[in-house]
């Protein structure tokens, strides 16, 4: 892979986050070939990229993935490792296992787990660049040009300031919605979605939903609606529309429109986007 030839690519610090591969936790090492290979990767689930129209006509490339199999790997072991200690015995659920601050295990947690949200941020700016690659290969005659790209975590951790105190902010389903800062918030496969700008709300933590999000899991989805129910939900939207990707189906999520007037004290609307192409992983 060379990012350098990628338009907008954001090359540097490249060879210095490899580089760091060799500080992570040891127990995932021998993945580093498979997570070279797969960076610029989609992923499957919800991941997805959209060629997408907002209200004035205007044209959006989006996407959404993550840090592939590499970040939950990291989660995983430190997880086990959190288990571990002696402080942890005897909880009631395993799960609510912690790391104690300025200790080895939390400064080797916190290493690797800045190192796979970067992993996520790379991955996400890598398949931008070859998108846009394609619509300027494809549309020479319109000789598009881009506004800069809105890059938007989610489930993840970032170190912030709150009445006077540093704390690790977990935004697990949701972005940050600090004042002025853009977010990206998806319906599903068929309803669009919003382009957001942040109130900084500080009761929220300065932060908003990160989707729709689900109101029944994938397999009560798979359960209740059929391929016929998704090509019905996804009219108008060229995309997958077969058995393996049912659990995706509009209905198996919440109303989007609702979702976003009930955090009107978090974010503001910047545009509304409708698909026009989604492709799932």
């Amino acid at each position: 892979m060379e990012p350098g030839r990628l338009h907008g690519f954001p090359t540097a610090g490249w060879d210095d986050f490899w580089k760091r591969f060799d500080g992570i936790a040891e127990a995932v090492k021998f993945r580093q070939e498979r997570a070279t290979k797969q960076m610029g990767s989609l992923g499957s689930g919800n991941h997805f990229i959209e060629f997408c129209l907002d209200e004035s006509g205007s044209v959006w490339l989006m996407l959404h993935s993550g840090s592939r199999n590499i970040g939950k790997e990291l989660a995983e072991y430190h997880i086990g490792q959190a288990q571990k200690l002696p402080h942890n015995q005897g909880l009631v659920d395993r799960d609510l296992a912690v790391f104690i601050a300025d200790t080895p295990q939390m400064g080797a947690y916190r290493n690797d787990l800045f190192w796979a949200q970067e992993y996520a941020k790379y991955n996400r700016a890598i398949m931008m660049s070859l998108f846009r690659d394609v619509v300027r290969k494809e549309f020479k005659k319109a000789r598009v040009t881009f506004e800069p790209v809105i890059s938007c975590h989610h489930n993840y951790v970032a170190e912030e300031r709150y009445e006077g105190m540093d704390l690790l902010v977990t935004r697990k389903g949701a972005i940050r919605a600090g004042s002025g800062d853009y977010g990206i918030i998806p319906g599903s496969m068929g309803t669009g979605s919003y382009i957001v700008r942040g109130l900084g709300n500080p009761k929220a933590f300065n932060s908003a939903s990160h989707g729709a999000g689900r109101k029944m899991s994938r397999n009560a989805a798979k359960r209740r609606f059929s391929t016929r129910d998704l090509e019905e939900q996804t009219r108008g939207v060229e995309c997958r529309k077969d058995s393996g990707v049912v659990d995706e189906i509009p209905g198996a999520y919440k109303p989007i429109e609702k979702v976003i007037e009930q955090q009107r004290d978090l974010v503001e609307v910047v545009a509304k986007l409708k698909q026009v192409v989604c492709v799932k992983g």
